[in-house]
């Protein structure tokens, strides 16, 4: 097709979507400058349809840690579509035992049991029920700022009154403290408390990782109480940060973890909450307590039977290690460039925050790195955080694209006037 066909599809894509799915997330796309319709992916790029290349560092929060498009996971799903469909939900699936029983062998500590969904937000709301139904229990602490998805039990836990205001009022049983505060989390405690949930890095709230002190303190805290400790792992499990999982990096096993998004390999929904044996006792006794129709299907757990064994075969979480280690030396030399525009860099891994000046500054930076052949995104909660997540296996020479790209943005910024302009 011609340039101009290509514009002119393009242009009715997204007056369509306009129209007919979201026209205020348009709005703040176009003012984003990304105004994008998706045509090649591949590895850690992206094509807009008429052809303009991008590095992709927003993959849906974490959903494409094995790249887009990975050539492997694509076969592993073309290849079960010879044989298999989404299967029974309410049928025993050697599929879902497969995976299953990889999740035991994989995660921390003694996490045993999978209850298998279809995305993140189901994932914790059964992670919600389940410690509430073993505990008898009622309420649950969750963090400011936090994000947990928009479902019911889920949504409730989210510490963003915004989200939350046109549905109120809420489940009850809910409270939020700041994170990383002990203190805070050993106030709210009560003998009704049933779990404290967490994410080990804050996402949405501007990538804030949990310390040491923290995650172990929240340990102590539950054996003494008998409470439970939920970790949502949904955006930083499967490599995000260095390692397989998050906590991996303080030995802090939770009673309960939930994982989504990268699981999926970005090709076939699925999500799962994993938990310790002698929690299973509810679901014993509960044993239809939660259906999901499409959760663990068996093309779903086909394909994340496939991520795992990519992750671990060419040691991903390794590689992003590596790759964070050299975004870091980027940033340290931003830090000293910028003062008066770059605050601070949080990161984890490839799990990464720019903490700019003011929340104008993060839509502007998206702006501006789309200009500069990079996708990227402010967080939710904290616009003034410009959020970098791209695929794992990025290579040396996309990192450095990448942190060119920022050092242009930034300039650019201060050559507006920076921080005064707005």
């Amino acid at each position: 097709m011609s340039s101009n066909e290509l514009e002119a599809i393009k242009k009715q894509a997204l007056a369509d979507f306009a129209s007919f799915v979201n026209p205020q997330k348009a709005r703040v796309l176009k003012n984003a400058g990304l105004d994008i319709i998706e045509g090649k992916r591949e590895g850690a790029l992206v094509w807009d349809i008429t052809g303009k290349k991008y590095i992709d560092c927003i993959t849906s929060a974490g959903s494409f840690n094995v790249g887009r498009r990975n050539p492997e996971i694509v076969e592993a799903l073309k290849n079960a579509l010879d044989d298999y469909d989404l299967g029974g939900f309410l049928m025993c699936s050697r599929q879902k035992a497969a995976l299953a029983k990889k999740l035991a062998e994989i995660t921390p500590g003694d996490l045993q049991y999978v209850m298998f969904g279809c995305g993140g937000g189901e994932a914790n709301d059964f992670a919600i029920k389940l410690a509430r139904g073993f505990t008898l229990n009622t309420d649950i602490i969750s963090t400011v700022k936090a994000y947990h998805g928009h479902t019911g039990f889920s949504l409730a836990a989210i510490g963003r009154d915004e989200y939350k205001k046109p549905f109120f009022p809420m489940v009850p049983g809910f409270a939020q403290v700041p994170f990383n505060d002990l203190e805070a989390v050993k106030a709210a405690i009560t003998d009704k408390t049933a779990a404290i949930m967490i994410e080990p890095v804050q996402g949405e709230g501007g990538i804030f990782p949990a310390t040491e002190e923290y995650m172990k303190g929240l340990r102590e805290l539950c054996d003494e109480n008998d409470i439970l400790l939920i970790f949502d792992e949904i955006q930083t499990g499967f490599g995000r940060t260095g390692k397989m999982f998050c906590c991996e990096h303080t030995g802090v096993v939770p009673d309960i973890m939930t994982i989504a998004k990268s699981l999926s390999g970005a090709l076939y929904p699925i999500s799962a909450t994993i938990y310790r044996e002698e929690l299973n006792d509810f679901v014993m006794t509960h044993a239809f307590t939660h259906l999901s129709t499409f959760g663990g299907s068996d093309l779903g757990c086909i394909v994340g039977l496939a991520v795992i064994d990519y992750l671990t075969r060419n040691k991903v979480p390794e590689h992003a290690a590596l790759m964070g280690d050299r975004f870091q030396q980027g940033f340290d030399a931003f830090l000293k460039k910028y003062p008066d525009l770059l605050i601070e860099v949080r990161r984890k891994g490839l799990m990464m925050g720019l903490q700019y000046t003011n929340d104008s500054i993060g839509p502007r930076m998206s702006f501006q790195l789309a200009q500069n052949g990079v996708m990227a995104i402010y967080t939710g909660n904290e616009p003034s955080v410009m959020r970098l997540m791209p695929v794992l296996e990025i290579q040396p020479d996309q990192v450095d694209f990448v942190l060119d790209a920022l050092d242009k943005s930034m300039a650019e910024i201060m050559k507006q006037g920076g921080i005064e302009a707005y």
